[in-house]
């Protein structure tokens, strides 16, 4: 497979790569001001030109992809043959070797504006909200400022955290408003916050309204209604480190703003920003996948803009459940394009704090769901 961009003609080199390392790799890539497609040509062509390099541990790699110059994927797979390597194992080594030779700066060396992620996926029931409200959590648990949205009509976000009535209030402001341009008040107004200690008064709520069901109605009235959402969050952006929605379960407009606000800006790095698809591993989440992807990929051509794909999660997973859930999981972890981020098991802790309107860092704070969204978390923090 090939492309043609800024940078010329290139080729897609799919191998595999360690969670830790892809993880590394991100950040310190955005640390010095690159994209990670820039960080790993350059630590393939590091890698041609020393020798002896230690053997990296490889246990985990999931598939990975990335796009090098043409004719530099079949380079570097004669290479990992001439020196007896895996392809796994040669790029590992030239990654350990990039982050060997480039530590972290004291300071990022590119300005770049807040990180915007929305948790998308039409299909309910996928755990869209558990993801959002779980990542956002880890983010403020570990010093970040976060602004969670709650973008579904339904509010469940909202009621899990504590504020279903502040759906219903009368003569209250809602974000709809603050996106079709008649609210007379500052959107600053709507935010709560969450008051746990562990997220250091961090973590904020826009909750929902339930004036949401109308939204694609009244987008339909409102003039570039693709930038809606971006109008109304504009104000809040210098507040925060990272804004996460939890999208809503339709491919209407009201899809399509939540998308378009986090599409990446100019001068944004590549895969800061972007989407994030929780899935079940099963065919009706393969069907889903398809149909958000194309919205995605019609959204982006229509209005010359990219939406980064940040990953996959595999979400309630239980190998029990026979043969076609663990092959419908095999099938989204050969995916390059997005990479599956994590696979999340069908444990109890998430439920129950979810019915006992209770964060869930706070309610589980040691349990197996809590720690994956602390490494989910990660892969945001930047």
């Amino acid at each position: 497979m090939s492309i043609s961009g800024p940078r010329g003609e290139r080729e897609k080199l799919i191998t595999a790569l360690t969670p830790q390392l892809r993880r590394h790799l991100k950040i310190r890539s955005f640390e010095h001001g690159m994209d990670i497609q820039d960080a790993t040509e350059h630590a393939i062509r590091v890698w041609y030109e020393t020798d002896g390099l230690p053997e990296v541990k490889t246990d985990g790699a999931k598939t990975w992809g990335t796009f090098l110059p043409a004719g530099d994927p079949d380079k570097f797979k004669g290479a990992c043959a001439e020196r007896g390597v895996t392809y796994v194992q040669g790029l590992a080594q030239a990654i350990t070797l990039w982050l060997e030779n480039h530590p972290s700066p004291s300071a990022p060396l590119t300005a770049q504006p807040v990180v915007r992620v929305i948790v998308a996926n039409q299909k309910g029931g996928v755990g869209k909200t558990f993801i959002s409200s779980g990542i956002a959590q880890a983010l403020a648990e570990a010093g970040h400022r976060v602004l969670i949205v709650d973008y579904d009509p339904q509010g469940h976000l909202t009621a899990e955290l504590g504020f279903e009535d502040l759906m219903y209030e009368d003569d209250v402001e809602t974000l709809m408003m603050h996106m079709d341009g008649t609210a007379r008040g500052g959107i600053h107004d709507l935010l709560v916050a969450l008051e746990h200690g562990r997220f250091g008064e961090r973590l904020h709520l826009l909750p929902a309204s339930d004036d949401a069901f109308l939204r694609d109605v009244a987008l339909s009235r409102v003039q570039f209604s693709e930038a809606a959402l971006e109008r109304a969050l504009e104000p809040l952006e210098e507040d925060y480190d990272v804004i996460i929605i939890d999208g809503p379960p339709s491919l209407g407009l009201n899809m399509d703003t939540a998308l378009y606000y986090v599409r990446r800006r100019e001068g944004e790095l590549a895969d800061r920003s972007g989407v994030i698809t929780p899935v079940w591993a099963n065919k009706a989440s393969h069907r889903a996948f398809r149909l958000l992807r194309n919205q995605m990929d019609d959204l982006c051509k229509k209005g010359r803009i990219q939406v980064d794909y940040l990953g996959l999660i595999i979400n309630a997973y239980d190998s029990r459940r026979g043969k076609l859930v663990q092959e419908n999981r095999e099938q989204w972890e050969k995916s390059s394009s997005p990479p599956v981020l994590a696979v999340i098991g069908d444990l109890k802790e998430g439920r129950e704090a979810a019915d006992g309107e209770i964060p869930l860092l706070e309610y589980a704070p040691d349990s197996e769901h809590a720690q994956v969204m602390r490494d989910l978390a990660k892969e945001l923090a930047v």
